[in-house]
C-alpha cells in the first residue's frame, strides 16, 4: 500500500541515495524504492547478486514521505534513473496502462517462474493488472499487511487477569473479534500501570496521505463494506455504504472515540509505534514489518511484547501492504534487470530475505515447517496474509484515496455528520472519479 509518511522505528536511516563508486564495473543497476527497514536488508542480500554476477548495484532511497510523488513522477516523465523499482502495489494500474512497466509474462515462462509458487494475495496485489488475470507487471518482493501488537506482560498480570475476568467474563487474551478488542481497550484506558497513566489502543488516524484509510478498512472489511458489486464493476452504491459499512465505520470513530491516547487525531505508522514504544498504550495497529523492529526493542519488546492478526466480526480480512518489484521499461539495461528479478526470485535468496527482515510471499519460504517457530511474529503474519484485501489499484487510486481520507477523517476524527453520510458522499466521490475515467 501506498505509505506515504515519515522514516520508521529508528531504523537506520537509509540515506536518499545509497551507491556503491561510480566507477563502473562490467554493469550497474540502480533499483529505487524507499528508505526503511527492510531497505537495508535488501542492501545486504543484494551483495550476493553482485558477487554471483559482477553487476553493481545502486540504491536510491527515499523517505516515505517523498516515495510516491519522487518516483512516479520519474516514471510519468520516462526518466531512466531507475532499472528496477519497488513500486506501491496500487502503482500497478496506472504503470501497467502507461506503459511504464515491463510486462513480465514471456520472461517468466522462460525462466520458469510460476506465480502460483508465490501467495495468492501477493500475486494479486503487486504483480496483477488487470486484478485477477494473468497478466503480470511484478515479482511480490515485500510482503505486509496490518495487524497489531500488545502488551503481553501486561496481559499475564494475574491481578490485571482476575480484575478483567470479573468484569467482561472471559479470559484475557489477543482478542478475536473487535467487540473483544473494545473491551480490552475500554479496561486498559488511563488504567495505573506501574504508575503510569496507559491508554487502550493506538490506530491510524493520519489525514494527510493514506492512514486512515489504511486503518479504518480493517474495521470496514470486516463488518462488511465492499468496494463495488462483484458481478457488475464499479457499480458502488448499496456497497460502499451498505448498512453493515455504516457499523462498520461507526465502530471505529467509537473506537477512537473511547479508547486512544491523547493527542491521537494524525497518526500512522511512525505515532503508533511510538506510541506502543513508549509504554502508552496496551495494543497497537500497524504493518507488520514494525514487527522486527519492536521485538528488538529494549524496553517492550523480547517477552514483552505479543503479536495478533487483525480481529474479525462477520467477516475477516485485513488491509494489504507491501510491494511488487518491476523492470522500469525506460531502462537501457533490462536485461540485467530482469536477471536480477531471476536471482531474487530464486528460493534460497527468498529464505535469505526473510532472515535478513524482508518478508518474503514465496510459499517455498512461508510454508515451510519451521516457517512458524522462525520468529515470534511469523504466525500472526502468516494468519494475516491469508485474509488481506486491497485498496484500489485504479490509475485513479490516488483520486479515490483523497476522496476516502477526507471523507472518513472528517467523521471520525473532526465529528462531523454521521457515517452514513460519510460513505453516501464516499460512494458519490468516488462514482464521479470513475464517470470521468470512462469507466461508467
Amino acid at each position: 500500500m501506498l505509505k506515504q509518511w515519515i522514516p520508521l522505528l529508528g531504523a537506520t536511516a537509509v540515506c536518499a541515495l545509497m551507491s556503491v563508486p561510480q566507477a563502473a564495473k562490467a554493469e550497474q543497476l540502480t533499483l529505487c524504492w524507499a528508505a526503511w527497514d527492510p531497505a537495508n536488508a535488501l542492501v545486504e542480500l543484494s551483495k550476493d547478486f553482485t558477487a554471483k554476477t559482477g553487476i553493481d548495484m545502486k540504491f536510491e532511497f527515499v523517505p516515505w514521505t517523498s516515495y510516491a510523488d519522487r518516483f512516479l513522477n520519474e516514471l510519468n516523465s520516462r526518466g531512466k534513473l531507475c532499472d528496477l523499482i519497488i513500486g506501491d502495489s496500487q502503482w500497478v494500474g496506472g504503470a501497467a496502462e502507461n506503459g511504464h512497466y515491463v510486462k513480465l509474462n514471456d520472461f517468466f515462462a522462460k525462466e520458469g517462474i510460476k506465480m502460483d509458487d508465490f501467495v495468492p494475495a501477493t500475486v494479486v496485489g503487486y504483480s496483477e493488472w488487470p486484478k485477477n488475470t494473468p497478466n503480470y507487471w511484478a515479482l511480490p518482493a515485500m510482503g505486509d499487511v496490518v495487524g497489531w501488537t500488545y502488551r503481553k506482560d501486561w496481559f499475564q498480570r494475574p491481578e490485571i487477569q482476575k480484575e478483567f475476568k470479573a468484569k467482561y467474563g472471559w479470559d484475557l487474551d489477543a482478542p478475536k473479534t473487535y467487540d473483544q478488542l473494545k473491551q480490552i481497550a475500554e479496561f486498559f484506558q488511563k488504567r495505573q500501570i506501574d504508575g503510569k497513566t496507559v491508554y487502550g489502543a493506538s490506530i491510524y488516524t493520519e489525514r494527510g496521505s493514506e492512514g486512515i484509510t489504511m486503518g479504518v478498512t480493517n474495521v470496514l472489511y470486516d463488518w462488511g463494506f465492499m468496494y463495488d458489486n462483484p458481478k457488475k464493476p464499479y457499480d458502488m452504491q448499496g456497497y460502499v455504504n451498505s448498512p453493515d459499512a455504516i457499523k462498520g465505520l461507526e465502530f471505529y470513530k467509537a473506537l477512537y472515540d473511547c479508547c486512544t491516547p491523547p493527542g491521537a487525531s494524525n497518526v500512522y505508522m511512525v505515532e503508533s509505534a511510538d506510541a506502543f514504544k513508549s509504554g502508552q498504550v496496551a495494543m497497537q495497529m500497524n504493518f507488520a514489518f514494525t514487527w522486527p523492529g519492536l521485538y528488538k526493542d529494549e524496553k517492550v519488546g523480547g517477552d514483552r511484547i505479543g503479536f495478533f492478526p487483525n480481529p474479525a466480526e462477520k467477516y475477516h480480512y485485513a488491509q494489504l501492504g507491501g510491494q511488487g518489484i518491476s523492470v522500469v521499461s525506460y531502462s537501457d539495461k533490462r536485461d540485467a534487470a530482469l536477471q536480477y528479478i531471476k536471482w531474487f526470485a530464486q528460493p534460497q535468496v527468498q529464505a535469505k530475505w526473510w532472515q535478513l527482515g524482508g518478508y518474503s510471499c514465496l510459499k517455498a519460504v512461508v510454508d515451510a515447517p519451521d516457517f512458524k517457530t522462525s520468529q515470534p511474529y511469523a504466525p500472526a503474519f502468516l494468519e494475516s496474509m491469508a485474509i488481506v484485501k486491497d485498496f484500489w489499484a485504479e490509475p485513479s487510486y490516488a483520486e479515490l484515496l483523497q476522496a476516502m481520507q477526507k471523507r472518513v477523517h472528517d467523521y471520525v476524527v473532526a465529528g462531523k455528520g454521521t457515517a452514513k453520510e460519510a460513505l453516501d458522499g464516499l460512494e458519490k466521490d468516488w462514482t464521479e472519479i470513475f464517470k470521468e475515467d470512462g469507466k461508467i
